[in-house]
C-alpha cells in the first residue's frame, strides 16, 4: 500500500494521540515558529518553545495543503518542491505532497540560489513551498522561476512574490481528497550528487518509502512506545527514513533544533526519548562534555533510553568504546545506506553485534549484498571490491538521466561506488570509496564546486580538493593549491576568500603545493591522499588513544 495509508491509518486509530513535538531551544531562532494553534511553553526559565501535534492534526493539515495543491492545477505526478528548516509543519507539508498523488521534492536548505535553481530544473518542479530563511536566495532567481506556481511561503512577514501558506490552507477542506495512489506511483526526488558536484535526482516510489518503514521498524525493535529523537535535517533521506519507523509503529517523535550536548540531553529527559539517532560529531561533543563536566549526567533521567544508532559517516571503533564507558545499557546499532536505496539500512550493524563496531554490518531486512569485482563478478572473501546491494529500497531511476541510470542499475542491484570486504562471518567493512565525495561531519562534500570556487581567486593557478582523516568529522576538506608565479598569499587570506561558500564546505586545511595531474589533465588525487594522508592519520590515531 502506499505510505499515505500509514498517516491514514494512525488518524483513525490513534487520532488524539501525540505524534511530533517541536523543541526549539535556541531563542534566536524561536520568533520563527509558524503554527499559532500549538502550546507555547513560556514559564520555564530558558524561554524554551515547544510545540505538539496530534496524529488526527498532522493528518488534518496533511490533507488541507494536499487539496490546495489540486485546487491550484497540481495534478497526479506533478512534482512539488520543499525548501524548510526542520519544524512541525515540514511531514505534514510532505504528506500533503503525496496525497494530491504528486512527487515531494526536498531540497538541501544549504543549497545556495544557483543550486536550488538548478535542482528545480532538475526535477521539473511545478510549485514551491519555502521557509523565511530562503526569501534571499528565491529572491535571487525569481525572474528565472517564473514558471513555479503556486510559489508558497510558510511563516510571517511574508515577501510580496509568494503566497500565504497559512491563509491558502485555512479554507481547505480537512478531508483526504481521494486521489488513487498505488505502491508503483512515483513518490519523492531526493538528491545525490557525485565527485563531478551535479545533483542527480533519485526517483523513489511508494513502495520503496514504505520498504524503509518497515526495514526501520525491524532493524530497532521499535513498538508503539517509543520516542524518536530526531535532529538531523528532514530533507535528508536518513533522518525521514529513521522517523518512517515511527510512522509504521505509530509512536511518538521530537525534532530538536539545536545539537548542543545540552540540548540533547534535556531533550533526552524531558520528553522520555528511547532512540536516538546521531551523527559522529554530535556523539563526539556529548562524550567531551560529559568527560570536561560540562555537563552532568546525573542531571538527566535517562534510564527510558535504549538505543542509540549512528549513521551517514564511518564511526570510529574508539567512539563506541568511549561510549559504553557512559552509557553501558545502551543497546548500538551503525546503519549504513544511500538516498538511492531510500536511505539507511541496507546494510547495518545490529544492536547485537557490538562486537563488531569497525564492520558497517550485515545485509539488512529484505536486503542483499554482494561485493564483486569490475566486471559484476563476486571476489573472495577477505578481497577487496565494490559493495552492490538489492532490496525493496532501490530507486526507480535516476530522473529523466537514463545514462546514469544504467551505470548503477544492473539486473536489479545498486552499484554503491563503495569499496569493501567481508570477513569470514558475513560482516562489510568498508575500505575506500571509488567516487571522491568528502563525508565531513554526515554532509557530502564534492570536491569539483570549492575547487571550481577556489580557482576564481585572483592568485590561485590550480587547486584540488581532498577528504583528510579527522577525529571529529570523520573527515575533513583540506585544499591543496597551487599559487601564480610571484603571487604570495596567506591561509587566512584563502579562508576569508572561502567566506561565501556554506560552512561545511570550507578548507578546514590548506596546503600550498603544486597540484599533480597525469597526462589526460586529470588531478591526481591518491597522489595527495598519500603524500598528506598518513600524517594526518597518524596524528588521528594518537589523539585517540
Amino acid at each position: 500500500m502506499p505510505i499515505t495509508e500509514f498517516l491514514s491509518r494512525n488518524a483513525r486509530l490513534y487520532g488524539n494521540e501525540k505524534c511530533l513535538t517541536e523543541i526549539n531551544l535556541d531563542l534566536q531562532e524561536s520568533h520563527n515558529v509558524i503554527w499559532r494553534e500549538y502550546e507555547l511553553i513560556e514559564n520555564n526559565p530558558a524561554g524554551e518553545y515547544r510545540l505538539e501535534m496530534t496524529w488526527r492534526v498532522f493528518d488534518e493539515k496533511a490533507n488541507r495543503f494536499a487539496n490546495l495543491l489540486i485546487k491550484r492545477g497540481i495534478k497526479k505526478g506533478d512534482k512539488v518542491a520543499i525548501l524548510l528548516m526542520n519544524c512541525l509543519e515540514w511531514l505534514p507539508i510532505y504528506f500533503g505532497i503525496l496525497k494530491a498523488g504528486a512527487v515531494a521534492v526536498p531540497l538541501n536548505f544549504r543549497y545556495t540560489s544557483e543550486e536550488i535553481k538548478h535542482c528545480l530544473k532538475l526535477s521539473e518542479a511545478k510549485s514551491l513551498i519555502f521557509g523565511p530563511e530562503f526569501i534571499g536566495r528565491i529572491e535571487m532567481i525569481y525572474d528565472c522561476i517564473q514558471h513555479i506556481r503556486p510559489l508558497i511561503f510558510a511563516g510571517e512577514n511574508r515577501p510580496s512574490f509568494a503566497e500565504s501558506y497559512d491563509r491558502l490552507t485555512a479554507n481547505c477542506s480537512s478531508e483526504d481528497p481521494g486521489i488513487e495512489i498505488t505502491d508503483d506511483d512515483d513518490a519523492a526526488i531526493y538528491f545525490s550528487s557525485g565527485t563531478t558536484g551535479f545533483p542527480k535526482a533519485i526517483l523513489h516510489t511508494h513502495s520503496s518509502l514504505v520498504s524503509a518503514c518497515i526495514t526501520e521498524a525491524m532493524h530497532h525493535g521499535q513498538t508503539r512506545e517509543d520516542n524518536f529523537l530526531c535532529i538531523p535535517p528532514l530533507y535528508h533521506t536518513g533522518a525521514k527514513m529513521h522517523w518512517f519507523g515511527s510512522l509504521y509503529t505509530g509512536s511518538k517523535a521530537v525534532l530538536l533544533r539545536g545539537i548542543k550536548p545540552d540540548w540533547i540531553l534535556r531533550t533526552i529527559s524531558e520528553e522520555k526519548i528511547t532512540i536516538v539517532w546521531l551523527l559522529v560529531p554530535w556523539a563526539q561533543d556529548i562524550l567531551d562534555a560529559i568527560e570536561s563536566g560540562e555537563v552532568n549526567l546525573n542531571d538527566y533521567e535517562l534510564s527510558q533510553w535504549r538505543l542509540m544508532h549512528i549513521g551517514a559517516q564511518p564511526v570510529p571503533p574508539s567512539l563506541i568504546k568511549r561510549w559504553k564507558k557512559y552509557f553501558p545499557n545502551h543497546q548500538y546499532d551503525t546503519n549504513y545506506g544511500l538516498s538511492e536505496s531510500a536511505g539507511p539500512g541496507c546494510v547495518h550493524l545490529g544492536v547485537e553485534n557490538i562486537h563488531k563496531v569497525g564492520a558497517i554490518g550485515v545485509p539488512g531486512y529484505n536486503w542483499e549484498v554482494k561485493i564483486v569485482d569490475e566486471k559484476g563478478n563476486p571476489v573472495p572473501q577477505g578481497e577487496v571490491g565494490e559493495l552492490i546491494v538489492k532490496g525493496p529500497g532501490v530507486m526507480k531511476c535516476y530522473y529523466n538521466d537514463p545514462k546514469a541510470t544504467e551505470a548503477v542499475l544492473k539486473d536489479g542491484w545498486l552499484y554503491t561506488g563503495d569499496m569493501g570486504i567481508m570477513d569470514e562471518d558475513g560482516f562489510i567493512y568498508l575500505v575506500d570509496r571509488k567516487k571522491d565525495v568528502i563525508i565531513s561531519g554526515g554532509e557530502n562534500v564534492y570536491p569539483v564546486q570549492v575547487e571550481d570556487y577556489l580557482r576564481g581567486h585572483e592568485g590561485i593557478k590550480d587547486a584540488a580538493v581532498i577528504g583528510l582523516p579527522d577525529k571529529r568529522l570523520g573527515e575533513i576538506v583540506t585544499a591543496i593549491i597551487e599559487l601564480k608565479p610571484g603571487y604570495t598569499c596567506t591561509e587566512e587570506d584563502i579562508r576569508k576568500f572561502c567566506m561565501k561558500l556554506p560552512r561545511y564546505k570550507r578548507p578546514r586545511r590548506i596546503i600550498f603545493d603544486d597540484v599533480p595531474r597525469n597526462p589526460t589533465g586529470k588531478i591526481e588525487k591518491p597522489k595527495l591522499r598519500e603524500k598528506y594522508g598518513a600524517t594526518c592519520l597518524v596524528a588521528a590515531q594518537a589523539e585517540l588513544k
